[in-house]
C-alpha cells in the first residue's frame, strides 16, 4: 500500500530524496539552504547569460521555476537545456496546449522538463496568436515531442512547423474544429461529427 501524504512513511521518503538531492548539489558546489531555489537560480542565471533580452520572464511557485521564451528561440533554447553538461536536461516529460483567450498571445505552448542527472523539473513557456498559432517543432530535440505536438494540434490548431508528420491524434482528419479552444461549446457542436445511430 502507498504511504498517505499526511502520514510518516511519506515524510520519511521525502526526506530522504531531499537529502540525497542536497548531496548532489553540495558535491557539485551549489550553496543553497533551498536545494530547489539552488537549481533554479542557477539554471535561470545560465539562460539570461547566454540568451539576455530572449528571457521575456520567470516566476516560482512551489520551488518549481517556469521560464518564458518568445517562440522564435524556443528551439535554441530546449537544445541548450538538454545538452549543456550541467543542466541535462534529457527528458520532455509533457508538451501541452493553453488556450489563454485573451486578444493577444491567445494560445500558450508548455514543455515540462526534467533532468535524470539532478532529479529536477523545469517548466518552459512560449506564446503565439490566435491569427497564425505557430510554433517551432521541438522534435529535433526530444523525439518524443511527435506526439505530444499531434495532440496539442489536434485539440489547440496549435501548427508545429517542422514536424515530420502533424496529423490529428484523436479527431477525425475532416473534423473542423479544437475542442479543448475555450470558444469550442461544451457539449459540441451538433452534426459536427457523424456518429453512430442508435
Amino acid at each position: 500500500m502507498s504511504p498517505s501524504r499526511g502520514g510518516g512513511a511519506y515524510e520519511e521518503i521525502r526526506e530522504a530524496e531531499l537529502q540525497q538531492l542536497r548531496r548532489h548539489i553540495y558535491e557539485e558546489g551549489w550553496s543553497n539552504s533551498s536545494p530547489m531555489q539552488a537549481i533554479n537560480e542557477k539554471v535561470l542565471g545560465m539562460l539570461k547569460s547566454k540568451y539576455g533580452d530572449a528571457i521575456l520572464g520567470a516566476n516560482e511557485f512551489r520551488g518549481e521555476l517556469t521560464i518564458v521564451v518568445p517562440k522564435e528561440r524556443i528551439v535554441e533554447v530546449c537544445r541548450f537545456m538538454k545538452e549543456d553538461g550541467e543542466l541535462a536536461f534529457d527528458l520532455l516529460a509533457d508538451l501541452c496546449g493553453i488556450d489563454m483567450y485573451t486578444p493577444e498571445n491567445r494560445f500558450g505552448v508548455i514543455y515540462n522538463l526534467y533532468s535524470l542527472k539532478t532529479k529536477h523539473r523545469i517548466r518552459l513557456k512560449t506564446f503565439t496568436e490566435e491569427e497564425n498559432p505557430k510554433v517551432p517543432t521541438v522534435t529535433g530535440v526530444w523525439g518524443t515531442a511527435n506526439w505530444h505536438e499531434r495532440e496539442t494540434y489536434d485539440m489547440f490548431g496549435i501548427i508545429f512547423e517542422g514536424h515530420p508528420d502533424l496529423r490529428r491524434m484523436y479527431m477525425p482528419d475532416e473534423f473542423e474544429y479544437h475542442p479543448l479552444r475555450k470558444d469550442f461549446p461544451l457539449m459540441g457542436i451538433p452534426g459536427s461529427l457523424d456518429l453512430p445511430k442508435k
